[in-house]
């Protein structure tokens, strides 16, 4: 994911004041409106060894065995959990000219149902540590960027698969490839378009069903991070301000304010771009937004270094997304 240097430079001096009006009326709508449903626990320990499995894959860059090895053992483990899956193969070309054999995953449950929510990751990993001083060159474990969103929506695969009571909608969860891939500014190659989120892009083009429609999306990026604060991000409110409504209601009814925070932040490019402008459907991103940062670290200091490690990750942060978000479904 990138964010565009303009956008940040004209956004960051309100990114770090709460909308107050927004969050009173938000809080009033939470008063009035009682959850119709209870959704079944969210387990935080299964959630944290989902992610442990991915990342002792070792990094899953595209064309390594690392890479194929994990794409295996999440379709596997999503068909093990009672999904009906589906695998687009294809070959997209990288930034610097490399053919990138990639996969995304896609996982339904009640795959009749007309009324259906779209719930997507990405499961690739960074290829180099461009913003560390030690080893830029080598890959990183990707625990929180990648495979904590990852980690979370299996947990959500493993409660919809066995839960005695389903909620009303059909969800889709899609695991998309290519992700971060994107180019480095410090490449030394004339700048290229789209070269993020190379998943995002071919199924945003290429759907897995015909005429495929769903009500909203909600992607999740870097999700499990000890701390982490997720902001209301900018193409998130351009496209589905609804949806962001919802959801962050969604986390503060159930406790979880230190988590979803009132606070507007900057765009960025992130999967959900693609599955706003070209999908068209309204899609929303909870990220991880560091409010306090005055060195341009706004997705916290591991990212794209190799301190992002299983040490980073926290199952108070999984827990409070992975509880939210089945919170809305179960609400839907």
């Amino acid at each position: 994911m990138n964010i565009p240097a303009l956008l940040l430079g004209v956004v960051l001096a309100i990114a770090g004041c709460d909308s107050s009006e927004q969050k009173a009326d938000d809080n009033a709508t939470a008063v009035a409106e009682k959850a119709v449903v209870e959704a079944p626990e969210f387990n935080a320990d299964s959630a944290y060894n989902y992610v442990a499995k991915q990342v002792a894959f070792g990094p899953r860059i595209p064309n390594t065995a690392p890479h194929y090895q994990t794409g295996e053992y999440l379709i596997g483990k999503l068909k093990e959990l009672g999904a009906e899956v589906q695998v687009q193969n294809f070959q997209m070309e990288a930034y610097d000219g490399k053919m990138l054999n990639l996969r995304n995953i896609i996982a339904s449950f009640k795959p009749k149902a007309a009324n259906r929510v779209l719930l997507a990751a990405h499961w690739d990993s960074r290829p180099f540590a461009d913003k560390d001083e030690t080893n830029p060159q080598e890959p990183i474990e990707g625990a929180n960027d990648g495979a904590s969103g990852v980690g979370i929506l299996l947990e959500i695969a493993r409660v919809l698969g066995s839960a005695a009571q389903k909620p009303d909608v059909g969800v889709d969860i899609i695991l998309f490839d290519g992700e971060d891939y994107g180019q480095p500014e410090d490449s030394g190659l004339p700048y290229k378009d789209d070269t993020w989120c190379l998943g995002a892009q071919y199924w945003s083009r290429n759907m897995h069903t015909a005429n495929y429609r769903a009500k909203y999306g909600i992607l999740l990026d870097m999700v499990g991070a000890e701390n982490a604060k997720f902001a209301r991000e900018g193409t998130s409110m351009r496209y589905a301000k609804n949806v962001v409504a919802k959801v962050w209601r969604a986390g503060n009814r159930l406790g979880y304010s230190d988590y979803f925070k009132y606070v507007d932040a900057p765009g960025i490019t992130d999967d959900h771009t693609y599955i706003n402008a070209w999908a068209k459907i309204p899609t929303i991103d909870i990220i991880e937004y560091n409010m306090g940062a005055t060195d341009g670290d706004y997705f916290g200091p591991y990212h794209h270094r190799h301190t992002d490690t299983m040490d980073i990750i926290s199952k108070k942060t999984l827990k409070a997304v992975g509880q939210t978000v089945l919170h809305v479904l179960y609400n839907e």
